[in-house]
């Protein structure tokens, strides 16, 4: 079994565990019962994820505080106290109050998951096949032939790029 890890000020058994990362470095601090209060970390509540979010200078003053969901009744006041939204439709009642919080702390605000471009690529070649083939038809019930051989020749194109493309 692992030796328990020691406060990092008094050497006794750790029970907290805090770790911060500051310009790219990560500092952990291990810490016993008692140490925190040493240290001024005295939360009794815990850390709230929405005083966090809401903390001042985040929103402009006053703004969205009158709004509140139509699903829910929450208020933004409601989502700094708990830290979480009441519904669904809080998340489109609230779009402007969570877009510049979502872009601070993200890339995007929109999400997109995460796949790999080799799946991505399979997918835009997929998509491109289907438009072929749909402007093919086209072409062949219009008895536009050439247009048919230059779609046709593309599709096969396509076909084998997608056949040699790697399985994602």
């Amino acid at each position: 079994m692992a030796k328990p890890e020691q406060c990092g000020n008094c050497k006794k058994p750790a029970t907290i565990h805090l770790t911060q990362i500051v310009n790219n470095q990560v500092h952990k601090v291990d810490l016993c019962e008692d140490c925190p209060f040493k240290k001024g970390v005295t939360d009794p509540e815990g850390f709230s994820l929405g005083e966090f979010l809401l903390k001042p200078g985040v929103l402009p003053i006053g703004a969205g505080e009158a709004v509140t969901c139509p699903g829910c009744g929450f208020a933004p006041i409601d989502f700094k106290k708990h830290g979480r939204f009441g519904c669904p439709q809080c998340y489109e009642t609230f779009k402007g109050m969570l877009k510049p919080m979502l872009a601070n702390m993200h890339k995007d605000v929109i999400h997109r998951g995460k796949v790999p471009d080799r799946a991505l690529t399979r997918v835009s070649i997929r998509r491109k096949l289907e438009e072929l083939e749909e402007g093919l038809q086209a072409a062949i019930e219009e008895e536009a032939y050439e247009e048919a051989a230059r779609l046709r020749d593309e599709i096969r194109i396509l076909r084998s790029s997608l056949a040699d493309a790697p399985k994602a």
